[in-house]
């Protein structure tokens, strides 16, 4: 296996607020390239254009995509621009490859600089706006999502774009009960606020943006990372970093604490609580920085370093007013383990006709693995290996049945830890085969004998599995080894790889960052790819995704489906005999569970609005699809607080979501309904997450997650039927999985 680390993730979902080259801040309001900014263009255009998967030359044509690219990333909804924009800079759309040649990327700058002109006029539009009277007997609508849509011919039509969406957003909170001052007060604020996180973006954001306008022109999954992006991938693949354990969000102008990791220095000290506002940093005995209204993500920055030293936080406690007593907190950082990304496990117990089934269920959020550490020979380096290996051994003293590996929402990691993980599960051969651009194939295979694990078991995947979990998936389906569950997923079956630009650089306090770059296609051991299609399910679940918006599909310039010459290894069972019987089962069960009911009326009113785009701004028909909603909801309600548990299940741990804290939110893309696998739509309060209080975000947040999992529930019921067919007739058993020891009555 290749020694440099590959990359197999969806598409990085980077801050706009990540640092590029060489820091500056600039006084005007006019942004301007700086000469390590213009030299890191070019040096990764050099790279690009020579080295990647796809490699294509920067000409006029790809100059065109740039420029597409670009003005799609600053206004994808075509809410700030207008037509007659776009024909300004039009002379520009054929000569991005002359400025990144010429180390001049003035051009780009410019068309920044009239985006945030526009969207400072848009804001100061909305929030006059805001002291006019709105007519909601009007019947018209407004369109949801306008990024296929043209873009506005002129000011007029622009204007009256915005006041469709003024007009939604107070309409929402007046629906939410909210009375005229409230509305006013809190939009102003939103609006406002809008405008102060953008004045908070700086040249190295549109330096950044502006490169991945270019790489992904090329190809979807390759891009841009200044050097804090790249460190934030690093983190986020060995789980680990120095600091002091505290997850912090901006509210306001303040930075507050909303999580505090156990056993932390943050937690130990004893004196930060969630809630409390951090307006102060201090390196050691040093002077406080004041980081009242700074960005979430260069406060971060100050709190966290290096290992054993000492930094200290001037806080005001979330009990208190803005005029409460401070309180000066000193802590030592320390290494901080993220669990909350690592592999989980809970049991699940499904009853059937008086034989209780137990399903070992590992959720696994990402392919995590601390390559710094495994390279330096740390026995116990960070690995999602490692640690559902583990779990697999306390699973079998639990005396399961069936095993299911959760990865709902994975996009993926790294390519050593697929193999391995796959690994655990056959005794030996190949798992994944890589080409490269010169059409040179490799095969990465196991080679540790013996299984972790040789009972049945099963995958549970959707549309956000990616990557590393279609091949880990693919390989366990290709081999006969389990019943993979869920919905078609991403699509993803590309390699990455990270490249670090600072080697270009003639001296060392230059830093250009880091290209994400695509360097190989991967297929599976069948010969095919999960480039496009993704890995089918054996059982299909309910599809809650909407495959023109997302997945590896919805990109126009993604590679196409191929396929390869089958690799050479021996099928370890066929599942096929079971996937009938338990299709059927799985059907005839869903049929009546109140829950899928549920479920698939969501769907189905998720469908309709997508397909519909748009929503209605008259007061009357808006409050009449209100009280149908919360008179369904209000239903579900009273039947699951009447409803007994008659099957035993019991709830499961899964992968919970958080937010991005450094992204800056999009102010003008309208609510949509969504459909959650583990709850109704929740009821429109109008309101913003940051606008809610604190402790009733994070308890939305626990209620979400405590939820009924109903996928998961039923992912075990499949898995319980499966372990009693095989337990009840073993000749089967022999035929399907003739190496599983553990299919015995």
């Amino acid at each position: 296996m290749k020694k440099q680390m590959l990359m197999i993730a969806l598409a990085f979902a980077m801050s706009t607020h990540a640092v590029t080259a060489q820091p500056e801040k600039v006084a005007s309001t006019q942004m301007k390239p700086v000469a390590a900014q213009t030299q890191a263009a070019l040096w990764a255009s050099r790279v690009l254009a020579r080295y990647h998967y796809k490699a294509m030359p920067l000409d006029d044509a790809m100059s065109e995509k740039i420029f597409d690219n670009y003005f799609e990333s600053l206004d994808s909804e075509k809410l700030y621009f207008t037509q007659a924009d776009i024909d300004r800079f039009a002379p520009m759309r054929t000569k991005f490859d002359d400025a990144i040649n010429n180390e001049d990327l003035t051009g780009a700058f410019q068309i920044y600089n009239l985006y945030q002109q526009r969207f400072n006029d848009r804001m100061a539009y909305a929030r006059n706006l805001l002291k006019t009277k709105f007519d909601f007997t009007v019947d018209e609508t407004l369109q949801l999502d306008r990024e296929k849509a043209p873009w506005a011919k002129n000011e007029d039509e622009v204007r009256d774009l915005w006041r469709k969406r003024v007009k939604n957003d107070w309409l929402r909170l007046k629906l939410a009960g909210k009375d005229e001052k409230a509305i006013r007060e809190t939009l102003d604020k939103r609006y406002a606020g809008y405008v102060s996180r953008l004045q908070k973006l700086n040249n190295e954001d549109v330096f950044q943006m502006f490169m991945n306008a270019y790489a992904t022109a090329i190809e979807p999954h390759t891009n841009y990372l200044g050097p804090r992006s790249a460190d934030n991938f690093d983190i986020a693949m060995r789980l680990s970093l120095e600091g002091i354990g505290a997850v912090l969000q901006t509210r306001d102008d303040y930075t507050i604490i909303r999580e505090i990791v156990p056993g932390s220095p943050a937690d130990k000290s004893g004196k930060l609580k969630v809630g409390d506002r951090v307006v102060g940093v201090a390196q050691g005995n040093g002077p406080f920085t004041d980081v009242l209204g700074w960005r979430i993500d260069d406060v971060v920055q100050l709190i966290r370093g290096e290992k054993g030293s000492t930094v200290r936080l001037d806080v005001i406690p979330g009990d208190g007013g803005v005029d409460a007593k401070h309180v000066t907190v000193s802590m030592v950082r320390k290494k901080i383990s993220m669990e909350e990304q690592a592999a989980k496990k809970s049991i699940i117990e499904v009853k059937d006709n008086g034989v209780t089934r137990r399903i070992g269920v590992i959720s696994l959020p990402t392919f995590y693995q601390d390559f710094e550490a495994r390279r330096k020979g740390d026995k116990e380096f960070k690995s999602a290996t490692r640690d559902v290996e583990r779990i697999l051994g306390e699973l079998k003293k639990d005396r399961v049945d069936n095993v299911l590996i959760d990865l709902r929402n994975n996009g993926g990691g790294s390519l050593v830890e697929a193999v391995e993980l796959t690994g655990l599960f056959i005794d030996k051969g190949p798992v994944v085969q890589q080409r490269t651009a010169e059409g040179r194939v490799e095969v990465e295979s196991d080679t540790k004998p013996g299984l972790a694990w040789d009972g049945p078991m099963g995958v549970l995947i959707n549309r956000g599995s990616a990557s590393a979990s279609e091949i880990f998936a693919a390989a366990i389906q290709d081999y006969g080894r389990g019943l993979v569950i869920g919905e078609p997923s991403f699509g993803k079956g590309t390699v990455q790889t990270l490249l670090d630009l600072d080697r270009f650089s003639q001296s060392e306090k230059v830093r250009y960052g880091e290209l994400k770059m695509t360097i190989a296609q991967f297929f599976r051991i069948n010969g095919g790819t999960t480039q496009l299609r993704g890995v089918t399910p054996d059982i299909k679940l309910p599809v809650l995704s909407d495959a023109d918006n997302f997945g590896e599909s919805s990109f126009g310039n993604a590679l196409p489906w191929v396929s390869i010459k089958p690799a050479t290894y021996v099928p370890l069972g066929n599942l096929k005999e079971l996937v009938e019987p338990l299709q059927k089962r799985h059907e005839a069960r869903i049929a009546k569970d109140k829950d899928f009911i549920d479920l698939r009326e969501d769907i189905a009113e998720v469908m309709r609005i997508r397909k519909e785009n748009a929503i209605s701004l008259n007061e009357a028909v808006r409050r009449k699809e209100r009280d149908a909603q919360d008179a369904r909801a209000k239903a579900r309600e009273a039947r699951l607080a009447g409803a007994k548990d008659t099957n035993g299940d019991e709830p499961a741990a899964a992968p919970g979501g958080k937010e991005a804290r450094s992204k800056v939110p999009t102010p003008t893309k309208p609510v949509k309904t969504v459909v959650a696998a583990r709850n109704s739509p929740q009821q429109d309060d109008g309101l913003q997450a940051d606008e809610r209080a604190l402790s009733a975000e994070l308890a939305a947040e626990k209620a979400a997650k405590d939820a009924k999992d109903v996928l998961l529930q039923e992912a075990a019921h499949i898995l319980a039927d499966e372990a009693g067919m095989l337990k009840t007739d073993t000749r089967m058993a022999s035929r399907v999985m003739p190496y599983m020891g553990a299919a015995k009555p």
